[in-house]
């Protein structure tokens, strides 16, 4: 009994240091990058690098328009996918009947969210570009990446209701409530970090994608800000792209510099995601 439980020991033991040395084989390389990027990028940062306009072939100057173009675009996604992918969730979750129908639908979701990025931005010229007569524009960009961050969050944001305890709405319901109260109070209220979860990380996507807005709404470079929905927008991730393939003798520093903005937009949803879960984790009363 002694050399079995022995056994079982050194077995579990190999077993957790074989998980930490693959979390930390996962996690070296992410810190690795994120350094790397941090130490070729940060002598570019500067208050004119911020807010100012490029100039000079883009070799010089600033990021501004790139930046407040991806946080249109990201807006004008999280307008146009967080209500209608948070309301296919209650729907799937809540009032569809477990039948051929659903599941189809639920096989749709997945495979929808393992299309190619740019498979959606030629959906988008196609569709909002060209046949519903929107033109390169924030309004455009911003419907096709509504489009492809629509599965994450439907799917996110259905596991998520589902896992709300089935006795939750047993008690609000037998108080009275009806079914909407029940999903409107108890079961989104209880079901939101995970929501959350999905939500950003659909908009995170979005606003590091290039493909689809290359097609729909971005812009090599625009000497103003954009007016109105309608109007083109340069954006990080595209300014990237461009800067790094399409623009000889372009320093160095300004090409990381701007990937570290784009790293730093992406991490703050993130931190303000996290902290906005946490709360709501902290109120969770299972």
């Amino acid at each position: 009994m002694k050399l079995l439980a022995r056994n079982r020991h050194t077995v579990q033991r190999l077993g957790f240091s074989f998980i930490t040395l693959m979390a930390v084989v996962t996690v070296l390389p992410i810190v690795g990058t994120i350094v790397f990027i941090l130490f070729k990028g940060g002598s570019a940062i500067s208050l004119e690098f911020l807010t100012g306009f490029p100039h000079d072939g883009m070799r010089a100057g600033g990021i501004l328009p790139a930046i407040i173009g991806t946080l249109y675009l990201t807006i004008g996604t999280a307008i146009f996918s967080v209500p209608l992918g948070i309301a296919a969730a209650i729907y799937l979750a809540e009032y569809a009947k477990d039948n051929a129908l659903t599941r189809l639908i639920r096989l749709a979701i997945i495979n929808l969210a393992g299309i190619p990025s740019v498979v959606y931005g030629l959906f988008g010229l196609g569709l909002f570009v060209l046949f519903l007569k929107f033109g390169t524009s924030i309004l455009a960009a911003s419907l096709t990446l509504s489009i492809m961050t629509l599965p994450v969050i439907i799917s996110t944001a259905e596991e998520s209701l589902r896992s709300v305890p089935q006795a939750f709405r047993t008690v609000s319901i037998s108080l009275g409530a009806t079914r909407w109260q029940t999903i409107r109070r108890i079961v989104l209220k209880e079901a939101l970090p995970g929501i959350l979860t999905g939500v950003i990380l659909g908009l995170e996507r979005a606003a590091g994608e290039t493909a689809p807005i290359l097609f729909t709404g971005a812009a090599f470079f625009l000497p103003r800000l954009p007016g109105s929905p309608f109007d083109a927008t340069m954006a990080l991730p595209y300014h990237l792209f461009v800067i790094s393939t399409q623009v000889p003798e372009m320093p160095i520093q300004i090409q990381y510099g701007t990937a570290l903005v784009l790293l730093v937009f992406v991490l703050t949803m993130n931190v303000i995601a996290t902290v906005i879960r946490s709360r709501a984790r902290a109120k969770r009363q299972w």
